[in-house]
């Protein structure tokens, strides 16, 4: 393996390795893809001032370009392996040659972008000890416009459903429970369907914590399984499991859609097949394939759909709306 410094007699070679970055890793949607012009200008002034490296076996494998260090910063530009020059200790030659010659010019600190999608890349990065601190975020531009239109949150609801037939049981426990939660403006209570019975309530449409209380307290009560589903601001999906007054499990499908979490936080928020299966009967396969979590209300289906979906896997009817749309 050979690492030498590029020139610009290179500029097919690297071209061609560009290019082949470029198709294997696109730009995000929304982004106007660089041209080989613009991309070989900066290069061409990496060459100059920066450090532009080429590793070779037999023929050009891969490439590095730096931009040159600003108070003690470098920044990486570009940096490609072929498919064939991977796992082979390629990359670390390549990147060993310029950290080296980074050294020699004072610099103390080296940073590069990487996209989100591309998550082979971000691991190899954060096992060489780079960390994040910049997020780049992206919003289409007419969503955008239409959210900052209303000062008002997007709407809330939720439902509780208790397995049960007993629907006199359901009744009393309502009208005991509900006084001490707060002013509520109404409580719907369904008939019994496929062994669910389920409550609508105007205070726990707006108050989870409410919907949290009440669920409790009514598994404890009748002893019960009961499911509290709700879909928060139009954008996420959230579950509470109880058995026997006990809470079980918890889904959140972004976990740190209300700020950012400890790792074992959001694992936590994550719906746990197996229980959810035996309490429920829900197919565990359909649970690992439909209530699934996400960092962001993008990845997942639009609110409204995945809360259909993870209903219907857990056989809850009734779940897409609350009390205002009994």
């Amino acid at each position: 393996m050979n690492v030498r410094p590029a020139t610009e007699a290179d500029e097919p070679i690297l071209r061609k390795l560009w290019e082949e970055f470029e198709a294997e890793v696109p730009e995000p949607e929304g982004w106007v893809p660089d041209t080989w012009e613009k991309a070989w200008a900066g290069i061409r002034e990496h060459i100059s001032s920066g450090i532009v490296l080429l590793a070779e076996e037999d023929l050009p494998l891969a490439y590095v370009a730096v931009a040159a260090p600003v108070d003690g910063r470098a920044h990486v530009t570009d940096f490609y392996v072929r498919p064939r020059g991977r796992r082979r200790g390629m990359a670390k030659a390549l990147l060993r040659e310029a950290a080296a010659r980074l050294g020699e010019r004072g610099v103390r600190y080296v940073s590069l972008e990487v996209l989100t999608a591309n998550a082979e890349a971000r691991v190899v990065w954060e096992r060489l000890g780079f960390r994040e601190v910049v997020r780049t975020m992206v919003s289409e531009l007419e969503p955008l416009a239409a959210r900052l239109e209303s000062d008002e949150k997007p709407p809330s609801f939720g439902s509780i459903h208790v397995q049960t037939d007993d629907e006199r049981s359901v009744a009393r426990a309502i009208d005991q429970f509900v006084p001490r939660l707060g002013r509520s403006r109404g409580t719907t209570i369904t008939e019994a369907r496929n062994g669910w019975i389920v409550v609508y309530d105007e205070l726990c449409d707006r108050d989870r914590a409410a919907q949290r209380r009440l669920a409790g307290e009514l598994s404890e009560r009748l002893g019960a399984v009961v499911v509290a589903i709700a879909l928060e601001e139009a954008a996420v999906v959230r579950f509470l499991l109880f058995e026997r007054g006990r809470m079980v499990d918890e889904y959140l499908s972004v976990p740190s859609y209300y700020g950012p979490l400890p790792r074992v936080d959001e694992l936590a928020l994550a719906a746990n097949p197996t229980l959810v299966a035996r309490l429920t009967g829900a197919d565990p396969a359909r649970v690992r394939a439909v209530v699934r979590t996400a960092s962001s209300p993008a990845e997942l289906p639009p609110g409204p759909e995945l809360l259909a979906q993870v209903a219907g896997v857990l056989g809850l009817t009734g779940a897409e709306h609350g009390f205002h749309q009994e």
